[in-house]
């Protein structure tokens, strides 16, 4: 499942976040991708960055404002440092 498409301000590419296969809604803690794609080439995206991610990844706009960088939070989830796993 694929979300989040953010289109640079040179309206040529965008980024946008890959979920795995069969993953429902845009959950957090899961392993996803950054992939690059051609406006216009949607069919041919370049991963740049697999990680552990999900939903705040890229959560608001991320591009410099001449489009030459795009930031995103890479946020490894630790089992071990979640309370809810005690």
């Amino acid at each position: 499942m694929n979300w989040f498409p953010h289109i640079a301000p040179t309206g040529d590419v965008a980024v946008y976040l890959s979920y795995p296969p069969g993953t429902t809604g845009h959950p957090a803690d899961l392993p996803v991708e950054l992939r690059l794609v051609s406006v216009g080439a949607w069919r041919n995206p370049t991963t740049l960055v697999a990680l552990e991610g999900g939903q705040g990844t890229i959560n608001v706009p991320s591009w410099a404002p001449d489009g030459s960088a795009f930031a995103f939070v890479d946020y490894p989830y630790d089992q071990q440092s979640d309370p809810a796993s005690r």
